[in-house]
């Protein structure tokens, strides 16, 4: 099936779509901020420029898209690979997923431990809420 747009447009709409302090971002960074604690956005200096940095305690939070970043939860069908154009949009998703472990794995190696946090986790605030205060809270070894 052909593109409905054109190759203008398309491209316009995808530069439109933010890697940072998207809606979902803020959404989590104010429930962090709620609960009491403070953090630096967007390092640049850690692998994978993590969303949000609690350098003190060398722990990360990544807030992941479930479609950019393919979250693998059976439930989540937010995570469906379109089924049009599936040459272009199975590699793209697939090295999104690789350069994410690959940056994760960095990560560990440099003694910093990594949260993700899933798009789809925000429908319930009140579990989200619980499983960062308990990550941030257990002490880093």
């Amino acid at each position: 099936m052909a593109d409905r747009i054109s190759e203008e447009r398309r491209s316009y709409n995808m530069r439109r779509i933010k890697s940072s302090n998207t809606a979902v971002e803020l959404a989590v960074r104010r429930m962090i901020h709620g609960m009491g604690y403070r953090y630096r956005l967007h390092d640049r200096a850690l692998p994978g420029t993590p969303d949000i940095v609690f350098r003190r305690r060398r722990k990360v939070i990544f807030v992941h898209g479930c479609f950019w970043h393919q979250h693998p939860a059976a439930n989540c069908l937010d995570s469906r690979v379109p089924k049009s154009n599936t040459g272009y949009w199975g590699p793209k998703l697939a090295r999104t997923q690789q350069r994410d472990a690959a940056n994760q794995q960095t990560l560990s190696e440099s003694g910093w431990k990594f949260l993700i946090v899933w798009e789809c986790e925000l429908r319930d605030a009140a579990a989200l809420s619980a499983r960062i205060k308990e990550y941030l809270d257990a002490p880093h070894i």
